[in-house]
């Protein structure tokens, strides 16, 4: 992939090596990992107000969590808390909006909505007929590393960490799989993005290291998403709760983006986007 290569989402064209973009994430649920899901629609447009005045290029919206022994929730749940705000922020901003789920009818009708971008935290392990939707509408397909449970894509299961004789290695030749199975299914390479899935199935150190090595995922020629934002590796460095972890997460998104990071997915826009700004500054020609 060239640096300079382009995805389309919707009118937002992204130009990789450029900028690095921010991803700002609106939780629509009641048990969210870092204590910011929300519970109503006006809410949750406001949050959207406030991500987009912080710098925020694209909002990841989700109704399910997908913390360490999460409770999956229905098809129809899922719809219930996603539709109503999607429709409403794709009514009221043109940020892109990118549907967080694995379930096939989630993301139909997610897209329906006004989403334009699929984040699949299962990479297409789970249900690869997303690759299919993501080739007919012609959005870009996120597709995230994730090791839950090696060998099974249920996400009903809890187990929590994987075992890995390279987890950078694994991490790759995971999402390799997933790339694979989007172009067989038709879907342009310029639309796909990967993610190595911090914190899905590895440990606190096995994300450290993901961090250090991020550079070795360029081999795949794709833009690469990071998600460090108040992951449990910041816990137990810092030993302090999910709303106090900014300073980790500007800390890892800055030595992110040195290794090729291309979009940040966080909570804390403001700060991040300030991050994103002076790293950028100073390792991008």
């Amino acid at each position: 992939m060239s640096r300079m290569a382009i995805t389309r989402a919707g009118d937002t064209r992204f130009n990789w090596g450029e900028r690095t973009y921010v991803m700002g994430i609106i939780n629509v649920t009641p048990d969210s990992f870092s204590g910011d899901g929300l519970h109503n629609v006006e809410s949750a447009v406001q949050q959207a107000r406030q991500m987009i005045e912080d710098g925020a290029d694209i909002l990841d919206i989700g109704g399910e969590s997908t913390k360490p022994g999460f409770s999956p929730v229905s098809i129809d749940e899922e719809i219930k808390r996603v539709v109503p705000v999607i429709e409403k922020i794709a009514a009221a901003f043109k940020v892109p909006i990118s549907i967080d789920s694995y379930k096939y009818e989630v993301v139909c009708q997610a897209l329906a909505s006004g989403a334009s971008i699929i984040n699949d935290q299962w990479g297409l392990k789970s249900e690869p007929h997303l690759a299919e939707l993501a080739a007919q509408t012609s959005v870009p397909i996120i597709l995230m590393s994730n090791q839950r449970e090696k060998g099974s894509y249920d996400p009903s299961i809890k187990r929590d960490t994987a075992e890995f004789s390279d987890v950078v290695t694994e991490v790759i030749e995971y999402l390799q799989q997933g790339i694979e199975t989007a172009l067989k299914a038709g879907v342009n390479p310029n639309m796909i993005i990967i993610d190595p899935g911090l914190g899905f199935g590895k440990t606190w150190k096995h994300d450290l290291e993901i961090i250090r090595r991020l550079d070795e995922l360029k081999v795949l020629g794709r833009p690469i998403l990071l998600g460090p934002s108040r992951k449990s590796f910041i816990k137990m460095i810092l030993n302090v709760p999910a709303n106090e972890r900014v300073e980790g997460t500007a800390a890892a998104a800055a030595i992110g983006i040195a290794k090729g990071a291309d979009i940040l997915r966080v909570h804390d826009v403001k700060a991040i986007t300030r991050v994103c700004r002076v790293s950028d500054a100073i390792v991008r020609v």
